[in-house]
């Protein structure tokens, strides 16, 4: 996928692969579609630094879900 294109579809895939990468419970509570091509490249960051990541601590996890839940659309 050519994530370098802003768009809903690349926000989609990203969100969806940092939730599959942190194994969330609840991961319902974050869709693609909770966020705007506006935060493209700040969930695009999050997303490109959750990849390069071997393992997650509690704290991590709880930080980089805090940083999807303030990117989220009012």
């Amino acid at each position: 996928m050519n994530l370098t294109t802003p768009s809903q579809e690349n926000i989609e895939f990203m969100i969806e692969a940092v939730k599959r990468k942190l194994q969330l419970v609840n991961s319902g509570l974050i869709q693609g579609d909770d966020y705007t091509v506006d935060q493209y490249e700040d969930i695009k960051d999050l997303y490109e630094m959750v990849m390069k990541m071997p393992g997650f601590s509690v704290r991590d996890m709880e930080g980089i879900v805090s940083e999807l839940g303030s990117l989220k659309k009012k």
